[in-house]
């Protein structure tokens, strides 16, 4: 296993978190038994010791406030590492010196994923797995399952025969090397052995997957594949709707950029008053939850899974996302938002390098925020045949005037809101969404001749709910507005 050459700054001032912890050289030897277990069992990590929890490096110096506090050694640690996993972790060990002292280093544990056993403390039989940035001790039934994922996980690391050095794009690794500011003397074949993409000097599944020139060549499904339907179902046959289609095959880091830029030009407008009362453009769905939602489905896909692949399918009502393969280990339906873990470990280890995926689960909450934020209903999370994840974001035109309603209801009060009209209800709505009217367009929306529409209007110009906007009662240009109370 090769260690990657990062500045000490990095040590110190990374957040601790599913990758990296830190602890002091006063640690007791047993107690760094559990992380370094964790970071075997899930997507392996990092763990430095001789940085104190204030972030002050002390290396394996004497601690000034507790002169007699034992400072452990490099070697102490070692062995109980040896002594204490087992199998033994897949683990390298690495010394940074950071000053004239000859005990002024830090010392990392630098853990591996294993890919198919699971890593157990030898005096205990406990298991450990990193969630967030905790290591947690896993219950009978979650070490049963992490047992079973530990199979599919191994599809990571299996080697593709076919494959040569010439299969790689060189361009993604190298804006992968910048991304993570590595030191210039690594080569590209030394930052992908330290990931664990390349092992005995051959391509894994991963390093296609990651940074292949044509994965589907190696891998036909690993692709992603766009429909757009007119209407709120897809039809088949002479009735076909489907109005929009693309597939996109390309190394993951550029797929998932391709994606989201196709999904964004797909997407309609819609005009909204905010808490200034002033309006703006939003868009059908919030970025973040369906762009998250297209890095968790590419990150946690089931790539043994023949015959299938991610399907992002846009109705007019509705976006699902469609990811084979089951949710994995102690990730559930129920504990999604609080549990992370992913089959994929080094797949998921350079996305969130690159950025792209989120630390302790804040992904599928600000999902769930993001959609409230939109007045949206929540996402659906479901498991079709127990087989596959599909995501559903819906955006119902039926949805949004109801949770209009609940806003202008709440921002007049409910007597007032109870005492409009059907008519002057939806003339209010319609200028929630849209801004303004004027005599014409309310002809339009309540089917109503000019004469019955102006004195629709007149009574909400009574009530003080909405504003005229004109030069003259004859003015062509004239227009109404509403009068949300305090600007809301």
């Amino acid at each position: 296993m090769v260690v990657l050459n990062l500045p000490i700054e990095s040590y110190v001032n990374s957040k601790e978190g599913l990758y990296y912890d830190r602890k002091s050289a006063r640690i007791k030897p047993d107690d760094i038994v559990k992380h370094v277990i964790a970071f075997a069992n899930a997507n392996g990590g990092i763990l430095a010791i001789g940085i104190e929890d204030d972030k002050s490096l002390t290396g394996f110096n004497s601690f000034p406030l507790k002169p007699n506090a034992k400072v452990y050694s490099p070697d102490d640690y070692k062995d109980i590492i040896f002594k204490e996993c087992i199998p033994y972790p897949p683990v390298a060990f690495k010394t940074l010196q950071y000053g004239q002292n000859e005990k002024d280093f830090l010392f990392l544990i630098c853990v591996d994923s294993s890919s198919n056993e699971v890593i157990r403390k030898k005096s205990t039989s406990d298991v450990f797995l990193r969630m967030g940035d905790e290591s947690q001790k896993l219950t009978h039934e979650q070490i049963t399952q992490l047992e079973y994922d530990k199979g599919q996980r191994y599809f990571e690391d299996q080697i593709i025969q076919e494959a040569t050095y010439d299969d790689l794009d060189e361009t993604i690794i190298q804006k992968y090397k910048e991304k993570m500011e590595i030191v210039s003397d690594r080569s590209l074949n030394e930052l992908l052995v330290a990931r664990g993409l390349i092992q005995k000097n051959q391509i894994t599944n991963a390093a296609i997957l990651l940074f292949g020139k044509n994965p589907t060549q190696f891998l036909p499904n690993a692709r992603v594949r766009f429909l757009r339907y007119d209407g709120k179902k897809s039809l088949t046959g002479e009735r076909i709707n489907v109005i929009k289609e693309k597939t996109f095959d390309d190394a993951i880091p550029n797929l998932i950029i391709k994606v989201t830029d196709f999904v964004r030009s797909q997407l309609r407008e819609f005009q909204m008053l905010d808490k200034d009362g002033q309006f703006k453009v939003i868009p059908e769905y919030p970025e973040f939850a369906w762009f998250e939602g297209i890095v968790n489905a590419v990150l946690h896909r089931d790539y043994r899974v023949r015959g299938d692949h991610i399907r992002i399918s846009m109705y007019d009502d509705r976006l699902e996302i469609f990811s084979p393969g089951k949710l994995p280990n102690t990730v559930t339906l129920e504990t999604m938002k609080c549990r992370r873990f992913s089959r994929n470990p080094r797949i998921a280890r350079i996305l969130t390098e690159f950025g792209w995926v989120k630390e302790l689960n804040e992904g599928v909450n600000r999902i769930y925020d993001e959609m409230q934020r939109f007045f949206l209903n929540e996402p659906k999370y479901s498991e079709p045949n127990n087989s596959s994840v599909l995501l559903v974001l819906e955006n119902s035109i039926t949805s949004r005037h109801l949770r209009v309603r609940d806003r202008l209801e709440a921002a007049f009060s409910e007597d007032v809101w109870n005492s409009l009209s059907l008519q002057e209800r939806a003339v209010l709505q319609y200028l929630y969404l849209k801004g303004k009217v004027n005599t014409k367009i309310v002809s339009e929306i309540l089917k109503l001749s000019p004469l019955p529409s102006r004195r629709v209007l007149k009574k909400l110009s009574e009530k003080n709910l909405i504003v005229w906007h004109g030069i003259s009662v004859k003015d062509p240009k004239q227009y109404y507005t509403i009068n949300l109370p305090g600007g809301e």
